[in-house]
């Protein structure tokens, strides 16, 4: 490694690797915790946390919310989400994929790599894009040792991840939906999730930036 690599703090998109094994194991950049009443996201250009925006309403996001690195959202996500759905034309949302990490822990802080276990996911819609969620669970947290794949999880508490996605960009006047859920999906359907959202990743930004 050159003396150069270590000036400079690696790009948390495209400088960090997608994850140990995966896609049953994979890193998680985390831009916003369940304290959070501001909403941080990354800057895609610098790769720094900026503000977003302040929470437009009450809701705060119930779990660890932020990304998977070289991960891109685009033809072959979009395509999955039309086979699941049976709606043709979707097309990805032109982000990484998003990722929600289940932990008992209290992690005060964004900013910071997670390795987390894909357990399942929401296939979101949000103006004919896909713009999935991955729900996953903490590496090593033993209050979620049994949780391996969605069915596993609380329902209560997928109903306030579903809730949040729901309702937090619509406003209270608000007499449709903006984004809806179309399938709550298991953790065969993430892993398949992830290898398509890598697929793009490659084919839009090239296999030298998948180089670890």
């Amino acid at each position: 490694m050159s003396k150069r690599s270590f000036l400079y703090r690696a790009h948390p998109w495209h400088g960090v690797a997608v994850g140990p094994d995966p896609p049953a194991l994979v890193t998680a950049y985390i831009e916003l915790t369940p304290e959070d009443t501001i909403k941080y996201e990354l800057d895609k250009a610098s790769g720094i946390l900026k503000v977003d925006r302040p929470q437009l309403y009450s809701n705060v996001c119930p779990a660890f919310y932020g990304f998977i690195p070289r991960t891109y959202c685009a033809e072959h996500l979009g395509a999955l989400a039309s086979e699941r759905t049976g709606r043709p034309g979707i097309i990805g949302d032109g982000d990484p994929l998003d990722i929600c990490v289940l932990t008992d822990k209290r992690i005060t802080r964004s900013n910071i790599l997670i390795d987390a276990i894909p357990i399942g996911g929401l296939r979101m819609i949000d103006a004919n894009k896909a713009d999935d969620k991955i729900i996953a669970v903490m590496k090593g947290d033993q209050a979620y040792d049994l949780v391996r794949d969605i069915s596993d999880v609380r329902p209560t508490q997928l109903d306030r991840l579903r809730h949040y996605f729901l309702t937090y960009k619509q406003s209270p006047d608000a007499s449709e939906r903006v984004v809806e859920i179309a399938e709550v999906y298991d953790r065969d359907a993430a892993h398949e999730a992830i290898r398509r959202s890598q697929l793009d990743y490659e084919a839009h930004f090239g296999s030298a930036h998948a180089q670890s």
